[in-house]
């Protein structure tokens, strides 16, 4: 059984037992949440979609705590100009670990 969930404004694939890292939300380590923006739900060949949400479908997590991502650079250079700069970033990020997908009747 798997489902298609959307957190912040992404959309991800989990299953139970899944570790997910989503944008940084205000959540505190060790909190259970319910994740009710179901887009998609499949259990054996039985394949439900919302529109667009599914409303009897609900995905409990577990909040494992916030991280930082790994980094990133950009770097930009004009030709012919000795001009150049990088930037590195690190997204802070949750860490969710899925519990269950529960689909009501």
């Amino acid at each position: 059984m798997y489902a298609i969930i959307e957190v912040g404004a992404k959309q991800y694939n989990v299953a139970k037992d899944d570790i997910i890292l989503v944008d940084k939300q205000s959540f505190k380590d060790g909190e259970e949440i319910s994740l009710d923006k179901v887009l998609l739900v499949s259990k054996d060949k039985k394949v439900e979609v919302g529109q667009p949400y599914l409303k009897n479908v609900k995905v409990s997590a577990e909040v494992l705590g916030q991280v930082k991502g790994e980094k990133t650079t950009a770097f930009k250079y004009r030709r012919r100009k000795s001009s150049h700069w990088e930037k590195g970033h690190r997204a802070k990020l949750t860490q969710l670990k899925i519990k269950s997908i529960e689909i009501g009747s």
